[in-house]
């Protein structure tokens, strides 16, 4: 059933997505006509984010935006359910704004619309709140599919930034889905990558360094972008409410204003992101191309335009790629390849620092180039821009845009850090089989436990509750002796491993019902290597336990 549903979303939001695809192209061409005068650049933009901003605000408030924070919140809040409002006030305003040149992008609003579709159909059919959150994911798979002509970075992205878990139960249905829309696409525009480049590779293995410099650069440039675009839209946020409707027009002011002088800061960009990649301009105009397409598109996502910042992003990541390759060129000509291939990275590291997904960013640029030959340049920018990001800008950018409209989204986990091994004492010798149980009982008492794990030899052998040293407490009776009374010799003893996190560790202290673990290595067949406390793991927390 989830797997025929997935493939049937998987079209049905693939023609959507075409459509919204076709609508924006085919409309933004009769706007701007080739030789069209200069004062529809200024004009044009001003109209489209004044007529969307204000459908925005009577009709289609859930449609603001990207899309992708509204998503997860939807997934993670509000059990799946995306109103078909949203969903036709997202493709109908996001159309107008970005067909009228507002310098955003239409993959973020695509995934929304995807996401909406599959929310949509899943409760009409009558699906459970549990299966509706379950195919959601599926829809955004699929459109971002179709968006990007990406089936395997859509599928990534679905997984690592949408859910946060790369293991997620839905990835047949994601997997089914975004193929499936994939296919639709190809069917109706063709086999065409997003953009066609030159092939490049690593000229020099000194030219990693080059890299580096650039994945550095990304990353500062990426915490740039994100910590400007969070201050202008607070800014916004602090003016009166009667101005909600009028505040997109301020964004569309700026990119008319800019667009009048410099037309290719009109619209996402691709034009100008191909022509880089090619080697098409000159140092000077990717430097000014990659500032003005900045302060466009942070002054029309935070005034309230409905449009995403995947397309920007690589935009903005090629220009300071182009500028760092060129500069690198000039400078060691016989070690460096050309402009194009550092834009081509730049792209890569400015997605991996502002949407903080990596993995998906290095498939993504395969994906939309067709180009394999520069991947471990790719790896290298990608891996620094991420880390500089999350050092100058800690909270990743669609988490801060949910923070700001009062929603907390579930941080996607970047690997817990505390493991079981961290807090692990030596095994003292009051638990070893031949020891006495009254020894055992006064351990047991000192640390505040309510039970001990015992060992015979290296191996974990049983695990006694208080009541049942209690009761011999005044005898002469050792450990072992016990241990058949009490039912504990044999497997399925709980226990834990050195490298598992603490999160781990305290979901077993409570279905083991005790407070002490032992630690078992996973290598040498049971040998024990110390024990846990469960107050020794709260305390790894920062909270303070009575013994």
């Amino acid at each position: 059933m989830t797997l025929l549903l997935s493939l049937v979303l998987g079209a049905l939001v693939g023609l959507v997505v075409v459509a919204f695809i076709l609508l924006t192209g085919r409309l933004a061409a009769r706007l701007y006509p080739p030789g069209g005068p200069g004062w529809k650049r200024l004009l044009m933009p001003v109209l489209g984010a004044t007529g969307s901003g204000y459908l925005l605000w009577r009709y289609f408030p859930g449609a603001r935006g990207s899309g992708i924070p509204q998503t997860k919140a939807a997934i993670f809040i509000e059990d799946g359910r995306i109103g078909l409002r949203t969903v036709v006030g997202k493709f109908f305003c996001c159309s107008t704004s970005l067909a009228s040149g507002i310098a955003l992008g239409r993959e973020g609003p695509s995934v929304h619309i995807g996401a909406g579709i599959a929310s949509v159909v899943a409760r009409n059919l009558g699906l459970g709140p549990k299966m509706v959150r379950a195919i959601v994911p599926a829809g955004c798979a699929a459109a971002l599919a179709a968006a990007f002509n990406t089936p395997i970075a859509a599928v990534l992205f679905s997984l690592e930034e949408i859910l946060g878990d790369l293991h997620a139960a839905v990835l047949g249905s994601v997997v089914i889905s975004a193929a499936t829309s994939w296919m639709v696409l190809h069917l109706i525009l063709g086999d065409d990558p997003l953009f066609h480049v030159a092939g490049y590779r690593l000229v020099h293995p000194a030219e990693a360094l080059v890299y580096a410099v650039l994945g550095l650069a990304g990353g500062v440039v990426s915490a740039v972008f994100v910590k400007t675009l969070l201050w202008l839209r607070l800014l916004f946020r602090k003016l009166p409410k009667w101005s909600v409707w009028l505040q997109p027009a301020v964004g569309g002011l700026t990119v008319g204003l800019l667009g009048y002088f410099v037309p290719e800061v009109l619209g996402v960009g691709y034009g100008e992101v191909e022509r880089v990649l090619n080697g098409e301009i000159v140092l000077q105009t990717v430097v000014a191309l990659g500032l003005l397409k900045l302060v466009a598109t942070t002054v029309c996502y935070s005034s309230g335009n409905a449009g995403g910042v995947f397309g920007p992003s690589l935009f903005i990541g090629a220009m300071t790629g182009a500028a760092v390759g060129g500069v690198a060129h000039g400078l060691f000509p016989a070690w460096t390849a050309g402009a194009g291939a550092y834009a081509l990275v730049g792209m890569g590291a400015a997605f991996a620092g502002i949407i903080r997904s990596p993995m998906t960013s290095v498939i993504m640029i395969f994906e939309i180039t067709r180009d394999y030959t520069i991947i471990v340049p790719l790896m290298i920018a990608n891996l620094i821009s991420y880390f500089i990001s999350r050092q100058l800008q800690e909270q990743p950018i669609y988490e801060a845009l949910a923070a700001q409209d009062g929603v907390h989204l579930p941080v996607r986990a970047a690997g817990e850090s505390r493991e079981v091994g961290d807090v692990m004492r030596p095994v003292p010798e009051e638990l070893l089989a031949g020891a006495a149980a009254g020894g055992a009982l006064r351990w047991l008492r000192e640390t505040g436990v309510d039970a001990v794990p015992v060992l015979r030899g290296a191996g974990l052998v049983g695990l006694l509750r208080e009541g049942e040293l209690a009761v011999v407490a005044g005898e002469d009776r050792r450990l072992e002796e016990l241990l058949p009374a009490a039912g504990g010799v044999g497997q399925g003893i709980p226990h834990l491993h050195p490298d598992h996190s603490l999160s781990a560790a305290l979901e077993r202290f409570g279905t083991a019902r005790c407070k002490v673990l032992a630690v078992v290595s996973r290598s040498h067949s049971g040998e024990v290597l110390g024990v846990v406390l469960l107050g020794d793991a709260l305390r790894a927390y920062g909270l303070e336990v009575e013994a």
